[in-house]
């Protein structure tokens, strides 16, 4: 039996992309080995977000060449994409793939069978125009499932080397996405989460065809589907017919991820963010006036380059006025290439600590009084795993839910009374199953 191990680093994306490269290679009739495993076919998903997800990249580069000096690795993703010779210099890489090509993996791998000669295929990015289809079925460790529908982003944030990694937006095309879709509910999932670099960008490269025309058709084309979650959706394409879509459909969730990055616009300037804390304010107020259960998370970076005390404590407070409901929250981190790993006034490190660990208290503050508020309603849970003795599933507003059900409700989605907040997650009991 061939045998093949993956390690994905990263993102949502990235999951996606590895599940879609292992279904190629059960195909071809392999069998998915554990990465700390000996495995005939390594393949490592990279990621080069920051500096430390390339160093993570080239450390489990090694760790599959220690582990087996005999296997192909092949190593894919973003950090190969920008540093394909750093990659390919690695003595026992045998293929380098960028964010290209990955549906060609396996092809690949039987040429370097025959040939062993390093194989190294990577597009130029900034000039592609057309979506790389990766399809999936099911998922091998999720009880929702990932739809991938774009790929590359336009905005070039000053911080940010994704765009340099993925290229600009590529849209999947209409028919793909509705029938991956309808393929995916076929197989038993009740919850498809669109995901993308950039996933409201969807549309933008398309004819008469925009992210909001693609909403109303998964919600009333593909039968079956329960519920639909958007990964992350940036404020300015959050129109207001997406809100009035959101506020009457029963199938797109309560629950938006919407980066604000700073609540200061001063520093969302020097970011090149292309909006202000006023214009993101008013959205907001608009979303919560039609849809006054929403759950809306957020993502902020501090320690930018020049953020003084004063600029951190705006968003700080400008943060909790908002009233989010979670605060994923990272200190910058200066990535070679991008624009502002040139700028002066970069930020001490045990400062851009001490910032971290403020919101992060304001986060778990938000989220409790968030959860208490739940307790007395009823939320539709979708069950995932098992922890102790219950049942632990998201509610449609993203909140973590304990609930006492047998282990064959993973996968179904219960109708749950709230009963008890404790800090940040939920505990209830069942009034009926909905599906």
């Amino acid at each position: 039996m061939k045998t093949v191990a993956f390690l994905t680093l990263g993102c949502k994306v990235n999951t996606y992309e590895s599940e879609a490269m292992l279904k190629l290679f059960h195909a071809d009739g392999y069998q998915e080995v554990p990465f700390k495993e000996k495995a005939d076919v390594y393949v490592i998903n990279t990621c080069t977000v920051t500096n430390t997800g390339d160093a993570k990249s080239r450390q489990m580069i090694r760790k599959a060449i220690r582990k087996n000096s005999e296997a192909i690795i092949c190593v894919v993703g973003c950090y190969s994409q920008v540093a394909c010779d750093e990659v390919s210099s690695i003595e026992g890489v045998s293929i380098v793939l960028g964010t290209q090509y990955r549906n060609q993996i396996v092809e690949l791998v039987n040429e370097f069978q025959s040939t062993h000669q390093q194989i190294i295929k990577v597009a130029d990015v900034m000039n592609l125009r057309t979506f790389e289809d990766l399809d999936i079925d099911e998922f091998t460790k999720n009880t929702r499932a990932f739809l991938k529908i774009q790929d590359g982003c336009n905005n070039f944030c000053t911080y940010c080397i994704i765009p340099y990694a993925r290229g600009r937006v590529r849209s999947r095309q209409k028919e793909s996405v509705l029938k991956q879709a309808q393929s995916l509910v076929d197989h038993g999932f009740v919850e498809i989460v669109l995901t993308g670099i950039h996933t409201a960008g969807y549309g933008v490269d398309l004819d008469n065809y925009s992210f909001y025309d693609l909403l109303v058709d998964l919600t009333t084309k593909v039968k079956g589907l329960k519920r639909l979650r958007i990964s992350s959706i940036e404020m300015s394409q959050i129109s207001q017919e997406i809100i009035d879509l959101i506020a009457h459909s029963s199938i797109i969730v309560d629950h938006l991820h919407i980066p604000i990055q700073s609540g200061c616009d001063a520093t969302l300037k020097r970011m090149n963010r292309h909006y202000t804390t006023k214009q993101f304010a008013d959205k907001l107020q608009e979303l919560k006036r039609l849809l006054p259960s929403i759950s809306i998370t957020t993502d902020v970076i501090v320690g930018f380059p020049n953020e003084s005390e004063e600029e951190f404590m705006q968003t700080y407070q400008w943060i909790k006025d908002m009233h989010f409901n979670q605060l994923h929250v990272f200190p910058y981190s200066q990535r070679k290439g991008t624009p502002a790993a040139k700028m002066k006034g970069q930020i001490d490190g045990q400062i851009k600590h001490e910032r971290v660990k403020k919101l992060m208290d304001l986060s778990f503050q938000l989220q409790s009084e968030y959860a208490s508020w739940q307790v007395g309603k009823v939320l539709e849970v979708l069950i995932e795993e098992k922890q102790g003795d219950l049942m632990v599933g998201h509610a449609s507003n993203y909140l973590k839910v304990h609930v006492d059900l047998p282990h064959e409700s993973v996968g179904h989605i219960y109708k749950v009374k709230i009963l008890e907040a404790i800090d940040t997650e939920l505990i209830g009991s069942v009034i009926d199953e909905k599906n």
